[in-house]
């Protein structure tokens, strides 16, 4: 046999082994384009997100939007080649942004308390950099500040960051505290910055800041390996008119209070070659004295590689929880770095004796939970929970009570929308919060109360003054002239009601069902029999004139057009395609929304849509339709689902800076690939069933917390063999294309049998 020939099988023949998960994680990927993630320092749902920032545009140019601000949701940008400093809170994969708290950037000779600009780095503080190096792992970074010939590594701890800075010899080398910088920066977001030295190694303070979270507070106690010899500050845009008896004090240098709007400051140092300074920064949402008190008991040495390697070892820990086996290691890095992804959205966001502040901007203390925020629901609830269900049950435990806790301090009586820093801020439609709830009350998620969970829910669902409930709950859908986006949100709150009649039969509340049940009907009132498509309508109970189904503004969606959004009826698929039709319908419906064309000017102003997220005009980039492919299981052509699904996985994820299709919005993108890659999809959150796909894994076992380990298993995998000849749970030949929950949870084995030619 020829050479070639032998080489070429056993490479088809191959499998990758995830023997440590943490090595195929790559926090590069996804941080180009649309600002998607950042590539720092972080541990599993830490509190601190430790990164560099690259660039500090402003939010608004001549008082209005700046659309090149978008690409720095997270901070970071690929292309760019200069770094401003090293933040220590950041989202990952947002489509708006706020944070970038607390700034560090070390530097060495002229003192320079500007940033400066990317094409003038010279005149500021900021540094070129190069990739080559730059190593970015699971909770380590490391780059080469070349201006200043200083090495940067970054490790953490879930409230603490910790920068390791190996310096050149040096008389005048500075460790500068930016906390002007911000993500997402305009003027007048800083309300108020305050320092104080407390000794030449340790100093506290605090930064509060009306953004995205419009009452944020963000405090912070830095310690230093090394006393500084001297240090100061300098106050900019400070335009208050009374400077009391403070203005006795030369306070601009080596004086141990320092407060300004707009403030930044500098600590000196002398070093030897190669000299180290460790910087530990803890976070606080509550106090200085809490924040010394998290340093205290997270990071009390000063063993930097000790942290680094419990950071990696909790990765380790963390991604372990599903065991994958591939045909690429490519596919391994896309898998364990969506993993990573889905971990480091949701955050910690509470002391170590258990104090947080909350959206009522008091103090309280968590009670047998550990609080957690930045809950981007409009965008998680679809798979990210429903994840966290299977292989974090304990945590998503935990969040649901967060979110009670939110609904206790709310002065609306409502569950968190988008939350994010012990602040609302009312981000995005419908009230999603329920789907969490309902998906953990049907699959038995123990650890919070199913009686109060149904309480917020009901309260959040009737609160009439939010985003035109009350006109939904009159007429059964919200009237375009009312309201914008109406098709979108009649759709998503009907789905969401539905969701409420679950949680209300899983506790056997016979009118509360009733009632929300025949609510979760409400997407009939706005499908137009015309058209096929779901269509906005007047208050007058006509559909709106003008009409563009392509489209995706001023038709009554958001962040989608008809096309996709008609389709969303998760809880419903067969009474929509009941309304669309029939089957034969529905699946030509489907073929067309895959192979048809999107113009360009249908989305090129819609910063959340690209041309590389779509295939046809399924626009993969977005949410609303990742249920989509999973729809073709009510056809009699499920082949076809398979196809898509498959197509998704090999072009929409790939394994580098620019390799995610759309923003990872918190982990949504990310935890469609798990699932998908795995074989099966919650397709309604709210229901135990979970749809199958086509597995791209050759193997996978989730170890699950109750002790049982479930495996999932492809006989014939391979690049062509995208479709499903047969599939075996536990030894019996499946009839039907979905699993339960049960039958994940009570452990077990599912085979997939893959073929290149359509069942």
């Amino acid at each position: 046999m020829n050479l070639l020939i032998i080489l070429a099988l056993i490479a088809s023949t191959q499998t990758w082994t995830a023997k440590s998960p943490a090595k195929y994680v790559n926090p590069l990927i996804g941080t180009e384009k649309m600002g998607h993630t950042y590539p720092g320092a972080t541990v599993p749902f830490g509190m601190v997100q430790l990164s560099p920032d690259t660039d500090t545009i402003s939010y608004s140019v001549n008082g209005l939007y700046n659309k090149e601000v978008y690409k720095y949701c997270a901070g970071y940008q690929y292309p760019d080649s200069t770094i401003v400093g090293f933040s220590h809170t950041h989202f990952s994969g947002t489509g708006h942004s706020d944070l970038g708290d607390i700034l560090i950037m070390p530097t060495t000779g002229v003192l320079r308390l500007n940033p400066g600009t990317a094409d003038k780095h010279k005149e500021g503080f900021r540094s070129l950099f190069r990739h080559d190096n730059e190593i970015a792992e699971a909770g380590y970074y490391s780059v080469f500040l070349d201006d200043y010939r200083i090495k940067a590594e970054l490790t953490a701890t879930s409230r603490v960051g910790i920068h390791k800075y190996t310096f050149p010899e040096s008389d005048s080398a500075h460790i500068i505290l930016d906390l002007v910088h911000g993500i997402y920066n305009y003027p007048g977001k800083n309300i108020w910055t305050f320092l104080r030295v407390e000794d030449r190694t340790t100093i506290t303070g605090y930064r509060q800041t009306n953004g995205w979270g419009r009452t944020r507070t963000q405090f912070f106690a830095i310690k230093f390996s090394k006393p500084f010899k001297n240090y100061g500050h300098k106050s900019f845009s400070d335009n208050t008119i009374y400077k009391g008896f403070w203005r006795r004090f030369n306070q601009e240098s080596n004086f141990p209070e320092m407060a300004a709007p707009q403030l930044r400051a500098y600590f000196d140092f002398e070093t030897e070659e190669d000299e180290e300074i460790l910087i530990r920064v803890a976070l606080s949402p509550v106090s200085t004295r809490n924040a010394l008190l998290n340093l205290q008991q997270e990071a009390p040495h000063k063993d930097f590689n000790l942290y680094r390697r419990r950071a990696f070892e909790e990765w380790d820990r963390e991604l372990g929880k599903i065991e994958v086996e591939s045909l690429r290691e490519d596919d391994l890095t896309n898998f364990y770095t969506s993993m990573y992804h889905a971990f480091i959205g949701t955050t910690e966001y509470m002391d170590v004796n258990g104090e947080y502040r909350g959206i009522d901007q008091n103090i309280h203390k968590a009670e047998k939970f550990i609080n957690y925020t930045t809950l981007s629901l409009w965008d998680t609830y679809r798979a990210l929970h429903p994840l966290y269900n299977i292989i974090q049950q304990k945590r998503n435990s935990d969040i649901i009570n967060s979110m009670l806790a939110h609904y206790d301090q709310s002065v609306h009586k409502m569950l968190p929308v988008w939350s994010h820093h012990a602040n609302e801020n009312w981000c995005m439609i419908g009230y999603h919060s329920v789907s969490l709830l309902a998906d953990a009350m049907v699959k038995n998620i123990k650890g919070f109360d199913y009686e109060k969970a149904l309480e917020a829910a009901v309260s959040t669902a009737n609160n009439k003054y939010y985003d035109g409930i009350d006109e939904y709950i009159k007429r059964g859908y919200l009237p375009e002239d009312v309201s914008g986006n109406s098709v979108s949100k009649t759709l998503e709150y009907a789905y969401d009601d539905w969701a409420i009649a679950m949680m209300a039969e899983k506790i056997g509340n016979v009118r509360i069902f009733h009632e929300f049940i025949i609510r979760s009907r409400n997407y009939k009132n706005l499908f137009d029999k015309e058209t096929g498509f779901m269509r906005p309508k007047l208050s007058n109970g006509s559909f709106k004139k003008e009409f563009d189904p392509l489209d995706t503004h001023g038709q009554g969606f958001i962040e989608g057009n008809a096309w996709n959004y008609s389709l969303y009826v998760p809880h419903d698929p067969n009474g929509l395609i009941k309304l669309m039709g029939g089957k034969r319908k529905f699946s030509d419906y489907l073929d067309t929304l895959f192979s048809m064309h999107l113009p360009d000017k249908h989305f090129e102003n819609t910063e959340d849509i690209t041309r590389e997220g779509i295939i046809g005009s399924y626009v993969h980039g977005n949410e609303p339709s990742h249920h989509v492919a999973y729809l073709y299981n009510h056809t009699d052509e499920l082949w076809k689902g398979q196809k898509h699904i498959r197509n998704i996985l090999e072009t929409k994820y790939k394994p580098h800076t620019d390799g995610l299709s759309g923003n990872d919005d918190c982990g949504q993108m990310s935890a469609w690939y798990i699932f998908s890659a795995m074989g099966f999809y919650p397709v309604a959150p709210g229901s135990t069933v979970y749809y199958l796909g086509s597995p791209l894994i050759v193997s996978a076992t989730l170890n699950l917390e109750n002790g049982n380990k479930f495996r999932i298993e492809t006989k014939n995998q391979s690049v062509n063999n995208v479709y499903v000849k047969r599939v075996i749970l536990n030894g019996t030949e499946l009839d039907f294309p979905n699993i339960t929950h049960y039958d994940i949870m009570q452990g077990g084995l599912l085979v997939f049998e893959m073929s290149s030619k359509p069942n």
